[in-house]
């Protein structure tokens, strides 16, 4: 029975171990977990005259709500505190961020933050700039 609890919490120790890893990736990391996770198909980015249209516009695209692009992108990591993300509705996790300004979070949002699991647009390459600016006021609006 000793030896049973002792494995478990040498496995538990190892994934703590693992996740705080998981925080300080490498760019060529970064780029390798958005390539793997990139939706199937062609991705039009913000400025990129291959698009056809306006600068990352889809021909008859209804931008998604805040709610909807926090639900298919941000949830998985600011719902359950993955890669160390602030979880929406913690007031003392987000009130520092949430004092740098709108225009830090948005960039955050957009860009991703080097050295954290925080990649560009939570990997969600299809929203627009707009659509992740919606989910991150969707976020700031719950944790506050």
């Amino acid at each position: 029975m000793i030896r049973k609890v002792s494995a478990l919490v040498a496995i538990a120790a190892a994934l703590l171990a693992a996740s705080v890893y998981a925080l300080d990736l490498t760019d060529a990391q970064r780029a390798d977990i958005e390539a793997r996770i990139k939706p199937v198909g062609e991705s039009c980015l913000q400025g990129d005259a291959s698009c056809g249209g306006p600068a990352g516009a889809v021909a008859g695209a209804v931008a998604r709500s805040g709610e909807d692009v926090y639900n298919a992108a941000c949830m998985a990591c600011h719902a359950t505190g993955a890669g160390g993300a602030p979880l929406v509705g913690d007031t003392a996790a987000w009130g520092d961020r949430i004092a740098q300004g709108m225009d830090v979070l948005y960039v955050a949002g957009i860009e991703g933050v080097p050295g954290t699991g925080m990649i560009a647009k939570g990997g969600c390459m299809s929203c627009s700039d707009e659509e992740i600016k919606a989910a991150v006021d969707h976020m700031v609006e719950n944790s506050q």
